[in-house]
């Protein structure tokens, strides 16, 4: 037998910028990034999330003037490409394939750029049509909703649905940069505002205890939107999210544990049960809600861990039941859930606030029994994801102010 064996290592390594207002003239951020590819003209094809486009009437405009002003580094694809946003954009493949078409049209090569702007499910589908033309164009990420911006959007992973499955076809690849821009979240409807901060919830649960106490401390400026808090809350999120995928040693999931997926195996479901009514961020705080009561059923947990979690939830208005959560069958959602890690089933669960265990066994029984006690607690509430109406203008916006997270990790 005669056997060749290869190997090699890739290191990737992306910023991730916070700052607000990137379009102004003065802004050079997005222009740097061009000038560092090359002393050429790039192309830049832009893709936009409608919903955004609709909330920034002036955004194309600005854009242009931009692209004007930068004519050395960058030539802008016009039209700009819009797209809709939100979940159904990934439950399609017309928005992947109309990308994949402007970058045939518009010649974008391994030398241009395309710049997605856009809540994390556009980000998802216009990453992954990125990925897969010319296998694989520079990305520029402009998550524009809090969960995007402290989660997903700065992570390495692009996907859409397919077949009845969430995130059934993806690929891991980074972008070449991600910008988080503040002022595109004072334009955000309150409940998406609110929703994306059950993923900082999230992360400092399994993470960090002090980012725990900190968004605990500040829950209530939190679910008023105060400006500073939240920016704080992003930035801390962010860091501890990317820390997470260099430091862990696995960051293309090779393995079967995915540890920052806490609360995610019944949200997955939830989401498709309620044909994503209930959102991405609504469906983790109540998956969070059941694995910690379960946490603490099985002695994981004190009763004061659990109610300041469930706390926490509440006070920033978080969902912590829905009704579908009692249709939720508990063997099949474990069961997809294992599919979709590819590997054995791994459940994280807290051993306390800012630390976590990985599982390969659920008890069932007592996985009904906390969906039971969910619904006793909280199921006589109807579930208002409107619950408030307006934006309050707490804080003070932190113009002229910037942050700068680098990520690598090495395959």
């Amino acid at each position: 037998m005669r056997i060749l064996e290869q190997h090699f290592t890739l290191s990737y390594t992306y910023p991730v910028f916070f700052e607000r207002d990137v379009f102004h003239p003065a802004c050079q951020r997005l222009a740097s990034l061009f000038a560092q590819a090359g002393a050429k003209r790039h192309k830049v094809l832009f893709v936009i999330d409608s919903g955004v486009m609709d909330a920034t009437p002036s955004l194309e405009r600005k854009i242009v003037r931009y692209a004007e002003a930068n004519r050395e580094v960058m030539a802008l694809c016009e039209p700009i490409l819009t797209v809709s946003g939100g979940e159904e954009c990934k439950n399609r493949p017309f928005v992947t394939d109309k990308v994949v078409e402007a970058i045939r049209i518009h010649h974008i090569c391994r030398q241009s750029f395309v710049v997605a702007i856009g809540g994390g499910a556009v980000l998802d589908a216009v990453g992954y049509a990125a990925a897969i033309a010319h296998r694989g164009v520079r990305l520029i990420r402009f998550p524009t909703t809090v969960l995007a911006q402290n989660d997903a959007g700065v992570g390495v992973k692009n996907a859409i649905n397919a077949m009845g499955r969430k995130n059934f076809l993806g690929t891991f690849a980074p972008p070449c940069a991600v910008i988080n821009d503040s002022l595109f979240l004072d334009t955000l409807h309150p409940r998406e505002r609110r929703a994306g901060i059950a993923e900082a919830v999230k992360v400092a649960l399994i993470k960090e205890r002090s980012f725990f106490d900190y968004l605990y401390s500040n829950r209530h400026d939190l679910a008023l939107f105060d400006r500073r808090a939240e920016a704080e809350m992003i930035y801390r999120c962010a860091a501890l999210h990317m820390e997470h995928i260099a430091g862990a040693g696995d960051p293309f999931e090779m393995g079967s544990a995915r540890p920052l997926d806490f609360g995610h195996w019944s949200a997955h479901k939830l989401e498709e049960m309620t044909d994503g009514r209930l959102n991405h961020g609504e469906a983790v705080a109540i998956g969070m809600a059941l694995d910690s009561l379960y946490s603490h059923h099985a002695g994981m947990i004190t009763k004061s861990e659990l109610q300041q979690i469930l706390r926490l939830l509440e006070d920033l208005s978080l969902p912590l039941y829905h009704p579908a959560l009692s249709r939720l069958d508990v063997s099949v959602a474990l069961a997809e859930f294992q599919e979709h890690l590819g590997g054995e089933l791994c459940i994280t669960l807290l051993t306390s606030i800012g630390s976590k265990r990985e599982v390969g066994r659920i008890d069932r029984a007592l996985m009904t029994r906390c969906i039971h006690e969910l619904e006793q607690a909280f199921g006589t509430e109807r579930f208002h994801p409107d619950r408030v109406e307006t934006v309050p203008t707490t804080g003070n916006a932190i113009d002229g102010s910037h942050f700068i997270l680098h990520q690598h990790s090495s395959r």
